[in-house]
């Protein structure tokens, strides 16, 4: 019996996470233990995901909140050594690049316990962003790297990882929606653009982000725009005091952060998305939607070169003129990347069975 231990802490971790217990669930010789790290801590970003993901109610939660970096990773590493010491698992399972993953990936390799990362190999080749960082060092010490695209693997091999230790096995992000997809509602009603904004390096730069809302400002104007808010960027409109702009936007709607299921509908039925998330660049490459990301740059170049991305970047005008580009029928058409088939999580645990097993 091999127990594998799983760590989540963010709605895109629930995401990724969610597939790889159901098929781990398959197997009589795994043993699956789950550890939220309450990274993300309030119910529309973490309880809510889990029940429209059905995942099972955590082994464990650490309760870290929000915090700093350093907080947060001094935090995880700390209580996750008490839950190795008592559970002391065979594999460490971590996804994507937020700050559990490194802290997962940390604890593990100093327990000297096998670390596998979903979802590795992904680079902005931008160092402003914590998640570039997390994800190169959670990449250094992983025995199993399992990816989405063929652009991971050069990255791989440029960064002198092992040929042996790469997997392509798709991304696990599309057996979740596949495996929702009977519960999105469908809508002829395209006549709204979805926004999302939290990335800290344009929200947190006060120059930038009004940049981006006096862009947003001239869309609205011939579009509405749906506005599910994360909570960082709520409170960097109010630290910068910026409540006049988006009250003077007379054709928005804000909301609350959306479960996944509501989300999954909003963006499928949309006319367009603008937004700076790595998975809903994704998910509008899945559903066919133009997608414009408020960046310079993307760590998911298979959604640009293959799918329905755009990279926009974070200047007012060329925001603008992309989005009356698509307003005027002039709109990217995108297929389906490789392996994002629905099966990326079965792939992922037949390799790591028949690993396991020689060792």
């Amino acid at each position: 019996m091999f127990k594998i231990l799983s760590i989540v802490g963010t709605r895109p971790n629930f995401v990724k996470i969610a597939p790889f217990i159901a098929e781990l669930e398959k197997y009589k010789n795994f043993k699956s233990i789950l550890v939220h790290t309450g990274q993300h801590y309030d119910f529309g970003m973490s309880e809510s995901f889990f029940k429209d993901l059905s995942i099972p109610k955590p082994d464990y939660n650490l309760s870290v909140g929000s915090g700093s970096f350093a907080f947060q990773m001094s935090e995880i590493i700390k209580k996750m050594e008490t839950v190795i010491l008592k559970e002391k698992p065979d594999l460490i399972v971590v996804t994507g690049d937020v700050n559990s993953t490194l802290a997962g990936a940390l604890i593990a390799k100093t327990s000297k316990i096998l670390v596998a990362h979903i979802e590795a190999g992904l680079r902005s080749f931008d160092n402003r962003m914590i998640e570039e960082m997390n994800r190169i060092l959670t990449d250094r010490i992983s025995d199993f790297l399992f990816i989405t695209e063929p652009s991971a693997k050069n990255n791989l091999l440029k960064e002198g990882i092992p040929n042996k230790k790469i997997f392509f096995v798709g991304d696990i992000m599309i057996d979740s929606l596949k495996g929702a997809e009977s519960l999105i509602k469908s809508s002829n009603c395209d006549d709204y653009v979805v926004l999302t904004l939290h990335r800290p390096e344009n929200v947190d730069d006060k120059n930038l982000f009004k940049e981006i809302l006096e862009a947003v400002t001239e869309i609205q104007k011939k579009i509405k725009i749906i506005w599910p808010i994360h909570p960082r960027t709520n409170s960097r409109i109010k630290e910068f005091g910026f409540e006049y702009m988006v009250k003077n936007m007379k054709n928005i709607k804000l909301v609350s952060p959306l479960g996944y299921i509501d989300m999954l509908s909003l963006n499928k039925n949309a006319k367009f998305i603008m937004t700076d998330s790595g998975g809903i660049q994704e998910e509008a490459t899945f559903f066919g939607v133009p997608c414009l990301t408020i960046r310079d740059n993307t760590e998911r170049p298979v959604t640009v070169e293959v799918g329905t991305n755009i990279i926009a970047g974070t200047k007012k005008d060329r925001i603008i003129k992309e989005a009356y580009k698509i307003l005027l029928g002039k709109i990217k058409k995108g297929k389906i990347p490789k392996y994002w088939d629905g099966k990326t999580a079965e792939r992922i645990v037949k390799i790591l069975n028949k690993n396991l097993i020689k060792r």
